[in-house]
């Protein structure tokens, strides 16, 4: 049986846990590989005293710096996170400190992407996500197949909605069933369900967004 991660909440999956598109590797591949070039190059030249002496002082350095440059980007690319849940995008970055963003679904108002025609031949780009959160517009790099990851984004928003207002009618159901109110949801105005909504909040039955999402789903009725 799999391991459940830590960061999830009850009844919540993991639908993509994404590492970085293989790109983020170039910039320090390239300078690896040059590094190993010129330490080729040098050997080549044979050992000509105190010059060829520093040219291997020099191509040492650069390949040692190389790898250590190589090394970083590797953790780094193994410590950075775009997970999506059925709940939430969370996104988790850093080595020695970890840095982390949650954006609940509901919050979610647009997502963009971004890719150049090179990186739509390599199944690349960039996501922008705005939403109702304090920072407004959040930024990732590199996300695989990010046209992909924007429609399971929406999916899961809509679902994540329609499960939403499901909680919301069961727990209006039990809230007059227990209270000795059975039927009297039925046959009642727009205005009545909405105050019966609104008695369910202030007795904690509803959360407040619960009771907006629900109202405003009701006023459009009218």
């Amino acid at each position: 049986m799999a391991k459940v991660p830590e960061f999830l909440n009850q009844n919540e999956d993991v639908v993509l846990d994404l590492r970085p598109h293989w790109w983020f590797f170039v910039k320090p591949f390239a300078a690896l590989i040059g590094a190993i070039a010129v330490g080729i190059i040098v050997l080549a030249m044979g050992n000509d005293g105190g010059a060829s002496g520093a040219a291997n002082i020099v191509a040492g350095l650069l390949l040692l710096g190389a790898v250590g440059w190589f090394g970083i980007a590797y953790v780094q690319w193994s410590t950075t996170q775009f997970i999506l849940t059925t709940d939430r995008l969370i996104s988790r970055t850093g080595v020695f400190t970890r840095q982390g963003t949650e954006i609940p679904l509901e919050r979610i108002n647009t997502v963009f992407f971004r890719q150049t025609f090179f990186e739509r031949l390599i199944r690349t780009g960039d996501l922008e996500i705005e939403s109702a959160s304090q920072e407004g517009s959040s930024e990732f790099s590199d996300i695989r197949r990010p046209l992909n990851v924007q429609n399971e984004i929406y999916y899961q928003m809509e679902n994540n909605e329609n499960r939403k207002f499901d909680r919301v009618g069961e727990r209006m159901s039990e809230a007059m069933q227990g209270g000795g109110t059975a039927g009297s949801g039925t046959g009642h105005s727009i205005p009545e369900k909405i105050e019966q909504l609104d008695n369910l909040r202030r007795k904690g039955v509803l959360t407040e967004a619960e009771f907006q999402d629900k109202k405003s789903e009701l006023l459009k009725r009218l």
